[in-house]
């Protein structure tokens, strides 16, 4: 599975962006599908992530409330709709998957990473 991730840019604080993942090659084996982020000096973190089959959702405790995740199956896609951003979602945002649908599996095939930068 090769995962394509986009979207990320330049905002400001409150302001709203989209990022999308396009997952290409076995995408039939998908069995989830996540975004993580990692911020310069800091560990990666969870972000958000749904299950391909059943779409249940989860989402750190950091964003919760503010990102959605969705998925458009017909299009091998996971979006990640940010909003109410603030200099502290600054990050390289990844999109990753795996043939798991147990999200606490771990993941298997990660995207490029697309950096998101919120000024203040």
């Amino acid at each position: 599975v090769q995962l394509q991730a986009s979207g990320g840019g330049l905002v400001h604080t409150g302001d709203s962006l989209r990022l999308s993942c396009v997952a290409s090659g076995r995408t039939f084996s998908i069995g989830n599908m996540g975004w993580f982020r990692q911020a310069p000096g800091k560990e990666r973190e969870f972000v958000a992530g749904l299950t391909w089959r059943h779409d249940s959702r989860f989402y750190g405790v950091s964003v919760k409330g503010r990102f959605t995740i969705s998925r458009d199956i017909a299009k091998n896609t996971v979006y990640l709709q940010m909003s109410s951003l603030s200099p502290e979602d600054t990050a390289v945002y990844y999109c990753a998957a795996d043939d798991s649908e147990d999200l606490r599996a771990g993941f298997d095939y990660w995207g490029q990473g697309t950096l998101v930068t919120v000024s203040s």
